[in-house]
């Protein structure tokens, strides 16, 4: 098998988010086409989320990194925009443990964002993955 190219790996981390939420309950709507900046809508029967999936990846011992901005090429030129008033929340999948983090918008940083699972240090700055990790409820 080969290794999945980025596109694959975006859509089997939307697949896996789409499984998780409706096996905890959520109404789940994909948008038609790829012109939005939202990959998901999610319902929790009260609230409607505009949800950008990510695929995180190890950055460094014991963090995960994930892009916090979409990546475009227009008429040549190269463009990097940010997802706020845009979206949400990011639900980051991390393929080495297949677990889920939430992060709200606001939490969110402009370019790339770690989380971490364990510091040597406690430090204000520092974002915990437990303090994300996704439990079947929204934050």
């Amino acid at each position: 098998m080969t290794t999945a190219n980025t596109k694959e790996k975006g859509d089997e981390t939307e697949a896996k988010v789409i499984h998780e939420l409706m096996s905890q309950g959520y109404s789940v709507s994909i948008p038609f086409g790829d012109n939005d900046k939202y990959d998901l809508i999610v319902d929790d029967g009260e609230t409607l989320y505009r949800i950008q999936c990510k695929t995180g990846w190890k950055n460094k011992q014991e963090t995960l990194r994930f892009n916090t901005h979409s990546q475009t090429t227009r008429e040549g030129e190269y463009h990097e925009n940010t997802y706020h008033g845009e979206v949400d929340a990011f639900i980051v999948r991390y393929p080495p443990n297949e677990s889920l983090y939430w992060i709200d918008i606001e939490d969110v940083t402009e370019q790339k964002m770690e989380l971490r699972f364990e510091a040597e240090i406690e430090h204000p700055s520092i974002n915990w993955a437990e303090d994300y990790e996704f439990d079947g409820e929204i934050p």
